[in-house]
């Protein structure tokens, strides 16, 4: 059986400075997994290169569902199954909401049937009040994660990639979209949410959390691994794996360090 997106030796530079030193990730279908790491370890960045950035020289392979992305257009990469939501939703003032549905609807296979997925999930995450509005436009940050869920719903995709889908949101957003990203779970979904703090974790259950230090992944496991990050912090691990920070800048401060 395939998983939903397994990810193997996957090398990125931006210009000559390189950021990816050899990624290894595979997320089941029907699972939810957490990308953890500070600033700077590289977690954005293979969003941008699953997603075919074109600002970054890649190397490696990455499949969805069996079928390899790599080297592949972004529409080719979206339609083998990936979808992306973004740390910062950007407004799109003069197009509603609904419109924008209609139009991912018309590049389905099935427009009706993408139509009434994307009414039941308006109806599942309380969307509907947002469908006649321009999309994003005076949203809180919390709608904004939210819509973007919506939308995903709607499209329904093999393999989701939530980039810091925590980040700038209160304590009562963040529990909202952890409420809503447990409603996305799905055996013919998986899900890779990347985040710098556990504190969203606390809302759900994760089947397993992965930590990115100097663009790979050093530690992988249960929710214990997050629970242990947040007591030691990110700078003993570095110190625990040898991590150098890419570029050789100064590591950010430890977010844990005051908890």
């Amino acid at each position: 059986m395939t998983t939903a997106l397994t990810v193997r030796g996957v090398v990125a530079h931006l210009g000559e400075l390189e950021i990816l030193r050899g990624v290894d990730l595979e997320v089941p279908f029907g699972e939810v997994h957490a990308l953890m790491g500070p600033n700077g370890s590289g977690k954005s960045t293979l969003c941008h290169v699953l997603m075919g950035k074109g600002d970054y020289t890649a190397e490696g392979s990455a499949l969805v569902d069996g079928t390899e992305i790599m080297g592949a257009p972004v529409d080719e990469r979206a339609e083998a199954g990936l979808f992306e939501t973004f740390q910062y939703p950007v407004e799109i003032p003069g197009v509603s909401l609904r419109e924008l549905i209609r139009e991912m609807a018309e590049t389905s296979v099935d427009p009706g049937a993408f139509v009434a997925r994307a009414e039941e999930a308006a109806a599942q995450l309380g969307m509907e009040r947002f469908l006649d509005r321009p999309v994003n436009q005076d949203l809180s940050g919390g709608e904004k994660k939210r819509s973007e869920i919506f939308q995903l719903l709607a499209r329904q995709p093999k393999a989701a990639i939530l980039d810091e889908i925590d980040s700038g949101l209160d304590i009562d957003a963040v529990r909202e979209v952890a409420e809503a990203v447990e409603a996305i779970r799905s055996p013919e979904l998986g899900v890779v949410m990347i985040t710098h703090y556990s504190r969203i974790l606390k809302y759900m259950d994760v089947d397993r959390v992965h930590i990115m230090l100097g663009g790979k992944i050093v530690q992988s496991g249960g929710r214990e691994v997050a629970d242990h990050l947040e007591a030691q912090g990110y700078e003993q691990l570095r110190e625990q794996f040898g991590i150098t920070p890419i570029g050789g800048a100064t590591p950010e401060p430890d977010p844990f360090a005051s908890l």
